[in-house]
């Protein structure tokens, strides 16, 4: 498109040059002022694009509102392994192995690359010589000369524009960014859960979104972008120093000049940008954090109260902004009259050329035509280079996840060979979760789960209930201590072999976007045998029919993002089908019923006590009445067991924690 604009805005000043002078000296006033403009743009261009790019490192940080605003440096490793993310794709430029077919591609795409450059180059030096054969009153067959030449021309731009439709097919980024997605997106899965403590799931879909579309684009495209660009910098100044090395030396002879101005002006711009987009990242974090509680500020009625907070924020970037507009400003002054004085130069030193028959009007023509793409094409290097290097910002916030080391190994450990009996043991475990490492947790913590037998777990809320659950299911690792299944270490065996025996029902059950169907079998183990009777059979089990039945789509009814078109009850009962179809050894009950009305809780817990039968359970209840049948019952407190045994053998006792916890609760149900 860039090469169209040049051609026609070339073939407009040519047709007025050819029909309003008759003679080579009279032109060259006429011919100076009519492509004054033309120079001026193109010499606009060479100075602004020396100046280094403006952002580096961050691109579209999305959520991330400490950004960090550290210098990126190119270095050569970074490039290497930059490119070497691509090694499933053609563009394996880092000394990976390639097929037949990858080789084909990489040779075709560089073969169209040269051809569509030196056939751009090649229209200069075509004009030019178009014009000396029309002003060549001597020669009795120039108009026979002009049509074969142009006829020629014709063609070779024909074969041009196919090159160009082969490099930029060729280099193309789709595969590139699914395989980078795909390769990202498998290692976040497989960190543990302490990772994503840390992480905010804005931060996470922005690198798996735009970090690795802008690594994708910086290998493909703009890597076909920047080496057109240095094959065109190279021919140009190659063409210019051979029609003219005066006129050359002219034409660049503020350069070094501007360019010092421009690494300075780049250096300040890159700071103001940076911080400009750290204020951006702050701004779209709050907006994120308050539409996504939306309904918590109207309940407190702080629509006015967040709206001037936003206004706040924006009105801090505006002032950045403005600093960046006068950077820019300044610099951009300083070019554009820089630029003028290049023009007058080298049109004043150019006409004398001509007049003095040093240069033809074609090749004074073709130097100008020359200067302008030699211009243009360093300014595409300075968008490569800055594409460059956000690809490299980019896949170095990749790198901290692919380069990540697993603190639980999912492909690590023991898988016997047997089902587990169940029998769990806490020997004095201690815990903190890592993003609070001063706050304890578990302290000391014993407990025995035995085959069968269901135990539940009181106390007073952040007593370490919930966070038993999430041990024994090896989401986190104790910090002295272990938990032992069936006489293994759980740290010993495979995690996926370990939760594919372990069911979990929470307070909160956790439904995807599609159908009930869909959420009970995502319960269902890899390579299980299922047939459509152990679905029918957990749909009955867990009473989920009694309400599929009255939805016109059955099991195949949407339930909405996060189970949105679910009550309450409905998404336990789902929850508590998807569990049954796992067919685990060992369950987990997490305060299950406790948000439930009476009408489902009673239905819920009816397919509890069916999922409970014959499997070692764990229930972390909240509801003490729900807990009469449980085999043992732990009371926690600060993190350790203070009290343990039957429900009758607590409730007994004459002093004691639970048996204050079961008044309490009871005076205020009677209440």
């Amino acid at each position: 498109m860039l090469m169209q604009c040049l051609q026609n805005h070339g073939r407009y000043k040519f047709g007025q040059f050819i029909i309003g002078y008759q003679t080579r000296h009279f032109s060259i006033g006429g011919y100076m002022k009519k492509n004054v403009q033309l120079l001026n743009h193109t010499n606009t261009h060479l100075l602004q694009a020396i100046h280094l790019p403006k952002m580096q490192l961050i691109r579209n940080t999305g959520y991330r509102a400490n950004a960090s605003a550290q210098k990126v440096k190119v270095r050569r490793k970074d490039m290497v392994r930059l490119i070497s993310l691509a090694k499933s794709e053609k563009l394996v430029l880092a000394g990976k192995r390639l097929n037949f077919k990858q080789a084909g591609q990489i040779s075709a795409a560089i073969g169209c690359l040269i051809i569509s450059s030196a056939i751009t180059m090649s229209v200069p030096y075509a004009l030019g010589k178009t014009l000396d054969i029309m002003f060549d009153k001597g020669d009795n067959q120039s108009m026979v000369k002009l049509k074969n030449f142009c006829a020629i021309l014709c063609g070779v731009f024909v074969i041009g524009g196919l090159a160009n439709f082969g490099r930029v097919y060729l280099f193309n980024t789709l595969r590139i960014v699914r395989d980078l997605r795909l390769r990202l997106y498998r290692c976040m899965l497989n960190q543990e859960s302490a990772w994503f403590d840390q992480k905010g799931s804005g931060e996470l879909v922005s690198r798996l979104n735009t970090d690795a579309y802008s690594v994708g684009n910086s290998l493909s495209q703009n890597l076909s972008d920047g080496l057109r660009s240095i094959c065109m910098v190279l021919a140009g100044t190659a063409m210019m120093i051979y029609t003219s090395p005066q006129l050359t030396l002219i034409g660049t002879c503020v350069v070094p000049c501007v360019g010092g101005i421009a690494v300075i002006y780049g250096r300040y711009v890159r700071t103001i940008t940076r911080t400009l987009l750290d204020k951006f990242a702050e701004i779209f974090k709050s907006a994120e954090e308050r539409l996504s509680n939306i309904k918590a500020v109207k309940t407190f009625c702080k629509e006015a109260y967040e709206t001037n907070n936003f206004k706040d924020l924006l009105s801090d970037a505006v002032k950045l902004g403005y600093k960046d507009a006068m950077a820019r400003a300044m610099f951009f002054g300083l070019t554009g009259m820089s630029g003028n004085v290049i023009i007058i130069s080298v049109l004043y030193y150019g006409g004398t050329l001509v007049v003095n028959d040093v240069l033809s009007i074609g090749e004074l023509t073709s130097f100008i035509l020359y200067a302008g793409y030699s211009s243009i094409s360093i300014n595409g290097l300075s968008n490569f280079y800055t594409e460059l290097n956000k690809g490299i910002g980019s896949a170095q916030r990749i790198w901290e996840i692919l380069d990540r080391k697993y603190e639980i190994p999912l492909n690590f450990g023991i898988i016997p060979s047997e089902k587990p009996k169940g029998q769990v043991v806490f020997d004095n475990v201690k815990f903190c979760f890592p993003a609070r490492p001063k706050n304890i947790v578990l302290d000391n913590f014993t407990l025995v789960l035995r085959p069968g037998e269901t135990t539940a777990l009181v106390g007073r809320s952040g007593s370490g209930k919930t966070t038993i659950a999430t041990l024994l299911l090896r989401l986190y690792d104790p910090l002295s201590g272990r938990i032992v299944l069936d006489d293994v270490d759980l740290r010993d065996l495979s995690p996926i072999w370990l939760r594919s025996h372990i069911g979990a029902v929470n307070q909160e059950p956790v439904l995807f976007s599609g159908t009930i169907r869909d959420n009970i079998l995502y319960g269902l183990n890899p390579n299980a045998n299922f047939t459509e009777s152990h679905l029918e059979e957990a749909v009955r089990k867990a009473h989920v029919d009694e309400f599929s039945s009255q939805l016109p789509d059955g099991l195949d009814t949407l339930v909405g993002q996060r189970g949105v078109l679910l009550s309450g009850g409905q998404k336990q009962r789902v929850a508590i089908a998807r569990a049954l179809i796992k067919n685990p050894t060992i369950l987990i009950l997490d305060e299950a019923t406790s948000a439930l009305d009476s009408v489902s809780e009673e239905l819920v817990q009816n397919a509890l006590d069916e999922l409970a039968k014959g499997r070692t359970c764990l229930t972390i209840a909240h509801r003490l009445s729900t807990i009469r049948n449980a085999n043992t019952i732990a009371v926690l407190d600060n993190g350790h067991v203070i009290e343990q045994g039957s429900y009758e053998q607590l409730i007994t006792q004459n002093v004691g924690t639970f048996k204050e916890l079961v008044k309490k609760q009871a005076f205020l149900m009677n209440s």
